[in-house]
């Protein structure tokens, strides 16, 4: 330990005299006079907590003291000699006094935790992090950067074995930590129908009108555009009418969406095309309106936990409003209900892999037959006193989602639906009948303005 000197007074004695500046008191009293010399600590001693070391002083002392045992104890094992031992993180003063008692040096004793097996175990679970170490106060202070969240947590963890709620993360994570879902929700709906019903008019009384429309005041011949046949012809003084009515439907709907959103590691993020619905509601205090959302919803947390692999918890839903199955309430509101699919799950994909996270096959068959009783069940002629329906529907509905890590880029380089629309001129709309012109574009918004949207239907809008 360095020797910084020995101070002129560590304490003054009491004096009594007569000066001006003296306090003037009863013969039996005395005047007191204090003054403290201070100085400030010369060194800085770095203990670890419960380990000890031994530090030798220059001059010779007669008596040593710690201001709070609590944090460090020390020995004297010499008069040149003293053995320190850190006990709890903090800092404290160690005083230093000569035979005269004459103040020799203040030693700042700061005790911290031992971070040398910290820095080993973390060498060993993480090798070739740039993490640095450091203590602050009783606490431990995490630096630098990682690869990769999972390796971050791992740190984390590590760190609060040795200082439990007292560690301070100021790590990043370096490379792509941000996220684009690409969730396609692809539904194919088909439909067909068919129907057979008859009626028959045997002078003038209709013999089957309960299984079939009845029959209308047509002369005869075919109604196409009903799917109908109406056959009239007499026998003698009897006059028979026979309508026979056919009717085949048949459909298909497709639906196709794809919504893409970009979020970073480890923060939600929602999405949703469509429209709130506004569903009123009775209440005591009468009918309020609360507004329900219908359309395609995305909602998801990714997480990158090491290099290109890729934590999600997503929640996605498409809904449609259904006014066939809706519901009339009190006050005359008529409440239309929905049609929705949604799927929750969580998932690890790497950058650029797909995932089919839902499937859905449903198949609905349903066919009736209403007929005359008796007369229904005899065979070829029960035919005209019978009515048949038949209806079959499939839908298929998957969910496919696709994640990537992209970074930002330049605002010109990326593209809009409208940069692929030129508008027409008045000449091009009034001349010629030109709506719009497609503009090459690349990508999948290339890919779609080539298509023609106009077939032998009319213009068909995808």
């Amino acid at each position: 330990m360095k020797n910084y000197g020995i101070p002129k007074a560590a304490l003054l004695g009491l004096t009594i005299g007569m000066s001006s500046l003296a306090i003037t008191a009863p013969a039996t009293a005395q005047a007191e006079t204090l003054r403290v010399i201070t100085r400030d600590t010369n060194e800085t001693l770095s203990v670890a907590q419960n380990r000890a070391v031994v530090v030798e002083s220059e001059i010779p002392f007669a008596e040593l003291s710690i201001a709070n045992p609590g944090i460090a104890d020390i020995s004297s094992l010499s008069d040149r000699s003293i053995y320190v031992l850190g006990k709890i993180p903090g800092i404290t003063t160690l005083t230093l006094l000569d035979a005269a008692g004459q103040l020799i040096t203040n030693v700042e004793v700061r005790v911290a935790p031992d971070l040398t097996e910290f820095k080993e175990r973390l060498q060993q679970i993480l090798p070739g992090e740039n993490i640095q170490v450091r203590t602050a106060n009783d606490g431990i202070v995490l630096s630098g950067q990682v690869s990769s969240s999972v390796r971050l947590s791992k740190a984390l963890e590590l760190a609060a074995r040795y200082a439990p709620d007292r560690v301070s993360n100021l790590m990043t994570v370096s490379g792509v930590q941000q996220v684009m879902l690409k969730v396609r929700f692809a539904e194919m709906s088909r439909g067909v129908s068919k129907s057979l019903q008859s009626s028959l008019r045997i002078n003038g009384t209709e013999a089957a009108a309960a299984v079939g429309r009845g029959i209308p005041s047509i002369g005869g011949g075919l109604d196409t555009a009903g799917g109908a046949a109406f056959f009239d012809f007499g026998l003698g003084s009897t006059q028979v009418q026979l309508l026979l009515e056919a009717l085949e439907t048949k459909g298909a709907v497709r639906t196709l969406a794809e919504p893409n959103l970009v979020a970073l590691s480890g923060q939600e993020a929602n999405f949703l095309a469509g429209g709130e619905y506004p569903v009123p509601v009775q209440s005591d205090d009468g009918i309020s309106v609360e507004y329900k959302p219908f359309g395609i919803e995305l909602n998801f947390v990714p997480r990158v936990v090491d290099g290109d692999l890729i934590n999600l918890t997503l929640d996605a839903a498409t809904s449609t409003i259904d006014p066939s199955n809706g519901i009339t309430i009190d006050g005359g509101f008529t409440v239309d209900a929905f049609i929705r699919r949604e799927a929750s799950t969580t998932i690890e994909m790497r950058d650029g892999e797909s995932f089919a996270i839902a499937g859905l096959l449903e198949d609905t068959f349903n066919d009736s037959v209403s007929q005359v009783p008796w007369i229904g069940d005899v065979p070829i002629l029960g035919a005209l006193f019978r009515s048949t329906d038949y209806a079959r529907n499939q839908t298929e509905l998957v969910i496919i989602i696709t994640a990537h890590l992209v970074s930002p880029t330049r605002g010109e380089a990326l593209a809009l639906p409208t940069d692929r629309i030129k508008p027409p001129s008045e000449a091009d709309l009034f001349l010629n009948g030109h709506t719009v012109q497609t503009l090459n574009a690349r990508g999948a918004a290339g890919e779609v303005a080539k298509q023609d949207f106009i077939g032998s239907y009319g213009y068909v809008m995808e």
